[in-house]
């Protein structure tokens, strides 16, 4: 696959590192040199510097030949005419653009037809969707849909405390009893590692499981996560993200702020919002925050466009007894060191924009991906009536090393596999995989029967 991504901010790096990891053929197009340099000094692909909304840019960067467009720069103007001479000039291109702005999604239908945008990617509504979880599961740090919502993808630390700590995995049954849920991976000392029946849990370890929507609740509280009081919830900073995640909020049993520090967008906010008291004031004062009684909030979410002050603001809530923090980063590098200060809760809208961007570059009918560490991927694949796979047992297929096949979800039902169980025509399965194995993966995937 030859890709072009238009865009060398945080997506498009994270977007080409990935693919390249792959071995795709990658060429990134834009104006600033010092972030092409930033590309070339930690990944081997072609970059362009220029215009992504130039012709002669596109052409030189081999649009004719390439299958797919990803149009990932922070500005929507400049995604939507990318694509639109995109189109121009290869028509039958596949083309993804991020855009955020609700007045132009409102007219998706208008600009698959006339231009060609075959896929639009809006993070933010990600992002609130990820908040919606984090508050509807204690004890989450990260959890993400699969099956449209059927299947959970959920990280949780293993502490002292933690009935799991100690147990290997071929053990686990005994320990969870009639609980279905199943590891997915275990992080430890930043190192993902796809597990076996002889690898042991530990505390300290960061570990994903995979369970029915159903089942969330009785697995966390098993895992001594009782749910909590979420009734008074502040969100730092009046921005889209914060705007568009009190509006969702206010549709729940829940008591809302909104803080920003710039008085006439309070103004604008108080007239778009019902139910949500805003505030103008700034979350990083102690004294602003006192006066709001932070120690009385369940949770803070901060969502201003800065990390530092959001960082600022999660400790702070902390440390006045707010007993949950939610925070937004934007550089992605950062995600491990804030962990390691005590903010475990962290949502990034650049992460989920190439979360998002991953579920339409997969081939083999692949209709979700959500990466783990930029190490591995859990990937929902949709078994299509001629692939190769259909009527061979799992214990029989060879997938690579570092792959493991999480459930399978048949109709209604949901399995948790044994090597003896067949895989059938309509079956979606759900397999984890290490980013090195993904290519062995896709083209298992992509395999259909009667062909080598």
């Amino acid at each position: 696959m030859k890709a072009i991504i238009i865009g060398a901010g945080e997506v498009g790096f994270y977007v080409a590192q990935r693919l390249a990891s792959e071995q795709k053929d990658v060429v990134v197009i834009d104006r600033n040199p010092a972030v092409l340099q930033r590309i070339l000094d930690h990944m081997d692909v072609q970059v362009l510097e220029g215009s992504g909304c130039s012709p002669l840019v596109l052409g030189e960067a081999g649009i004719q030949k390439a299958n797919m467009l990803l149009a990932v720069t922070d500005s929507d103007e400049i995604n939507l005419m990318a694509c639109t001479f995109a189109n121009m000039l290869a028509p039958g291109l596949t083309k993804l653009a991020r855009i955020r702005n609700d007045e132009y999604i409102a007219y998706a239908e208008h600009l698959s037809r006339e231009i060609g945008i075959g896929i639009i990617v809006n993070p933010e509504v990600e992002v609130v969707r990820t908040i919606e979880h984090m508050l509807s599961a204690p004890g989450a740090v990260d959890i993400s849909d699969l099956a449209g919502g059927r299947i959970k993808l959920a990280g949780t630390w293993i502490t002292e405390a933690n009935p799991l700590a100690g147990t290997r995995l071929m053990d686990l049954r005994g320990k969870v009893g009639d609980r279905r849920m199943i590891v997915a991976a275990i992080v430890r000392n930043d190192k993902v590692i796809v597990p076996s029946g002889a690898d042991e849990i530990r505390r300290g370890d960061l570990v994903y499981f995979v369970c029915e929507d159903t089942e969330l609740q009785p697995v966390f509280s098993f895992l001594g996560n009782r749910p909590g009081r979420k009734s008074n919830v502040l969100i730092i900073g009046g921005g889209n993200i914060g705007l568009r995640l009190a509006r969702s909020l206010e549709k729940k049993p829940l008591h809302v702020k909104l803080m920003d520090k710039n008085p006439e967008r309070c103004t604008i906010l108080a007239n778009e919002l019902g139910r949500t008291v805003v505030l103008n004031g700034d979350g990083t004062d102690q004294e602003a925050l006192q006066e709001e009684n932070i120690g009385q909030m369940d949770v803070i979410v901060t969502m201003t466009g800065n990390e530092e002050s959001n960082i600022l603001s999660s400790l702070l809530a902390k440390k006045l007894g707010t007993p949950m923090a939610i925070t937004r980063l934007n550089k992605i590098a950062y995600m491990p060191l804030v962990r390691a200060i005590g903010l475990e809760h962290i949502v990034s809208p650049r992460m989920s924009a190439v979360n998002s961007i991953f579920k339409h570059v997969r081939k083999g009918g692949v209709l979700s991906t959500v990466a783990i560490k930029d190490q591995a991927e859990a990937m929902e694949a949709l078994v299509s009536q001629d692939s190769s796979l259909v009527g061979q047992p799992l214990k029989d297929l060879n997938f690579p090393m570092g792959v493991l096949v999480l459930c399978i979800m048949r109709q209604d039902s949901v399995l948790i596999p044994s090597g003896n169980d067949v895989i059938l025509s309509g079956d979606r399965f759900i397999i984890l995989s290490l980013t090195e194995s993904i290519p062995d993966v896709e083209r298992m995937l992509s395999r259909v029967r009667g062909r080598s």
